[in-house]
């Protein structure tokens, strides 16, 4: 019996000895510039002797949860002097980390991984991340840094041709693509429409492009998602920064409130093209220009809570001979409430405003139209650290849409009368949960779930048609006709007048093979509620966004993705490839003729199909040396059908699938940086395209006094093939690092070789015209900090 004691009191001090043993403590806190306490995003805080680590958030938190005991912490970050510290763990602790930037002149920061290297471990996918610093040495169009545009060289993305705004993932259209500064969404981000996005680089602190594997946290669009972060501002000291161009010049301005708690970023941007235009005399009546104003401020309370309010404002206007003038423009601003409940709990809260507004004067007519859409939301995420093997992230959101179609009002001695085409209301909240996992050592899986629903809302009048279609077929002339309603109901303010619910289910996995390569694939559903009516391959200001309802359905899209990810001389060079397929139900397509502008019943102009695209993605990077920078290659297809819904209707190309408007079937991307010395350094860009989708006039025939054109079937040619080299030279004086005024001068050649890309073929009298936007285009800038 005393033996048996004995023995169960060995038993119990031996395993209160190993439960002691294996208690874990949580590490955490933020990490950011030395220089001006921008927190960084996307740090990497490694544990080499556990082989754990974890990545710094949005708003540059981490948190670590591993046994106690002595480890050392290696905190990394492109562009930065790595530390390496040893940190005794005996309990909960905070350990804030202020990274030094490795002596860059007018870089403020570079978000990558250490080396360019690829992140092995992790499930995340088909997602791009975009240096800043290499943004802005990429050769330009005048001169002007484009994100948007430098988007273009990674593998699943192309344009819709020189001068075109928006952009085009993996097959989609422009309007499928969600894109956030700040979350705040933005439905035009072009200035100048088309030759600029409306992103001032200098207030940008990180882009991250998600073309597949997206979080359940974003929804409500079909193909991707572009999330965009502002700069916090300096919270150690006074700044200014900016840069003068051919066409425009920016200037920031940032700087302490509260030293080391609360800071401030004023930026802005304006062109000057209208006194350009005045000097000759050929467009001395027109007038053209943009301008920009971004603005944030933060205040950190205390450990656990921060505030920030961001806001961007934008216009463009546009008049040509006092008899046409065009203004359009977003308005944003997000208040945000970060929120420590623990070390393991992050949590924010954030109230988000945005509108698009749309104006269009025809004085000679003299009557103006105004549009837009403005949007609340309000989205509450929380991120959950549990374990070093665990984290769970779920949250919550409601936007409320007011879209306005049109509203049509008199200028001067006019005599058309005020007409208020019927206000769109809609209502989509959403919730969701995402969890990654480590399943073992070699893998590692994401998976979650978004639950989102939409109510499309009165106060408007809905027609009713027989049978329920708002188009009908005529047989003899074989072509698509408005139908004629049957009857109307008007329906009050906030009356539910269709509803949608969707699971949207998200999965990922990564198998590592070893330390440098892993194959990954992942699954993700994302339904999109919001319909662009536009007959255009780019998105322009005239386009009308409309929310779906008893006619229009919501698109709902499918994608897998498999891919081999490789790191090659410790990270020095890497390698990914990826294979996609994508499918889309319920895409629009409008029957010939349709008529967009002002149409208060666009469902009598549009028919019901479905796209599909899929493709392999190829893409070497070097990332180390004075010589760096990528080649990207991607093989695709990208198809729409519109089949006839009776076996007398013929649809659209026959009922057959034909090539969508964003087929590039080929897409070629070459860009390098050498850096010579601190003084001098080099860039350049290689694009080529397939030609863009066109519907060709193949024959032709007398009717009266005109020539009329016979079309072929939808999408069955193709432009030209489209492609263009960019050079740049920066120079950095190297007094720079003896004086705070620092300046460099960027030299640019936008088509070294003055390719004509066309942007569309126009037929008249048996000839053919070919249009382009740019020819050579040489520029100069020059860029300055103090």
């Amino acid at each position: 019996m005393h033996m048996k004691k004995n023995t169960l009191l060995i038993f119990l001090i031996f395993t209160s000895l190993v439960t002691y043993a294996q208690q874990k403590f949580t590490v955490s806190g933020t990490i950011s510039d030395s220089k001006n306490n921008e927190t960084l995003i996307g740090v990497n805080i490694y544990v080499p002797n556990l082989k754990i680590g974890t990545t710094t958030n949005e708003y540059g938190f981490y948190s670590l949860t591993i046994p106690e005991g002595e480890h050392e912490f290696e905190i990394s970050y492109v562009g930065y002097e790595s530390i390496l510290e040893m940190i005794i763990l005996n309990d909960d602790s905070k350990n804030n980390f202020s990274l030094k930037e490795i002596g860059q002149e007018l870089q403020e920061i570079v978000v990558s991984g250490k080396k360019g290297r690829l992140n092995i471990k992790t499930a995340e996918m088909s997602i791009n991340k975009l240096s800043i610093t290499a943004i802005k040495k990429m050769p330009v169009v005048m001169g002007e840094v484009d994100i948007l545009k430098s988007l273009l060289l990674l593998p699943g993305v192309t344009n819709a041709g020189d001068g075109a705004s928006g952009f085009n993932v993996r097959g989609g259209g422009a309007d499928q693509n969600l894109i956030l500064l700040d979350e705040s969404p933005l439905f035009n981000t072009s200035h100048l429409f088309g030759y600029l996005s409306v992103f001032n680089p200098d207030v940008i602190k990180d882009l991250k492009l998600y073309k597949g594997g997206i979080p359940a946290r974003f929804g409500g669009r079909a193909s991707s998602v572009l999330d965009i972060h502002q700069k916090d501002g300096n919270s150690k000291g006074f700044h200014v920064s900016g840069g003068i161009g051919l066409i425009s010049s920016r200037l920031l301005v940032e700087g302490p409130i509260v030293k080391d708690k609360a800071s401030f970023l004023i930026g802005g941007r304006i062109s000057y093209l209208k006194p350009l235009l005045e000097l000759s005399q050929e467009t001395a009546d027109t007038s053209l220009s943009f301008y920009d104003l971004n603005s944030k401020f933060n205040y950190k309370i205390n450990d656990e809570n921060s505030l920030f309010l961001s806001g961007y404002f934008g216009r463009d206007a546009f008049a040509l001979n006092k008899h046409f003038s065009n203004n359009y423009g977003n308005t944003t601003l997000n208040l945000r409430w970060n929120h420590l409940y623990s070390d393991q709990l992050f949590s924010n809260l954030s109230l988000v405003y945005s509108d698009y507004y749309y104006r269009l004067g025809m004085n000679v007519r003299k009557y103006a139209w105004d549009s837009g859409i403005k949007n609340y939301n309000i989205k509450y995420d929380f991120k959950n650290y549990i374990s070093d093997t665990f984290t769970l992230n779920y949250g919550l959101n409601g936007i409320y849409y007011d879209f306005n179609p049109g509203t049509i009002n008199g200028i001067g001695a006019s005599t058309i009368d005020f007409k208020q085409l019927d206000k769109k209301y809609a209502f989509e909240p959403a919730v969701y949960v995402d969890a990654e996992s480590q399943i073992s050592e070699k893998i590692r899986i994401s998976y979650g779930l978004r639950y989102s629903l939409f109510y499309r809302l009165g106060n408007s009048t809905v027609n009713y048609y027989a049978n329920d279609n708002p188009v009908i077929f005529n047989s003899d002339l074989q072509i698509y006709e408005k139908a004629k309603p049957v009857s109307t109901k008007q329906f009050g303010r906030n009356e539910v007048i269709k509803n949608y619910n969707n699971l949207e289910p998200r999965f990922g996995i990564s198998y590592q093979l070893n330390d440098d390569a892993a194959i990954k694939a992942n699954y993700n559903r994302m339904v999109q509620y919001l319909q662009l009516i536009s007959n255009t391959t780019s998105p322009t200001p005239i386009d009308i966004w409309t929310p779906s309802d008893n006619y229009i359905k919501p698109q709902i899209a499918d994608q897998v993705a498999l891919g081999y990810f490789k790191n090659i001389s410790d990270g020095d060079y890497s390698v990914e490839v990826e294979s996609y397929y994508k499918k889309i139900q319920n895409r629009l397509d409008y029957i010939d003729g349709a008529d967009l502008i002002a149409n208060d019943a666009v469902e009598q102009i549009i028919l019901n199909g479905q796209m599909r695209s899929y493709g392999v993605e190829f893409m070497l990077k070097k990332n180390e040396g004075k010589l760096n920078g990528w080649i990207s290659y991607t093989l695709s297809k990208s198809e729409q059908q519109t089949p006839g819904r009776t076996p007398e209707e013929i649809g659209i190309n026959d009922g057959k699938w034909y090539n969508s408007a964003y087929d590039k079937t080929h897409n070629l991307a070459v860009t390098t940086a050498y850096n010579v010395n601190d003084k001098w350094s080099f860039g350049a860009n290689f694009i080529l395209q397939s030609g863009q989708p066109a519907t060709y006039a193949t024959s032709s025939y007398q009717y009266g006094d005109n020539l009329i054109p016979d079309y072929s079937l939808r999408n069955q040619h193709r432009l030209p093939l489209y492609h263009h080299l960019d050079i740049s030279a920066t120079l950095t004086p190297r007094k720079n690092k003896n004086r705070n005024w620092k300046g460099e001068w960027v030299f640019s050649i936008y088509n070294l070789y003055n390719r004509h890309n066309s942007n569309y073929i126009e037929f008249r009298y048996h000839n053919t015209y070919s249009t382009y936007t740019y020819g050579i285009v040489p520029s100069v800038n020059y860029n300055f900090k103090f």
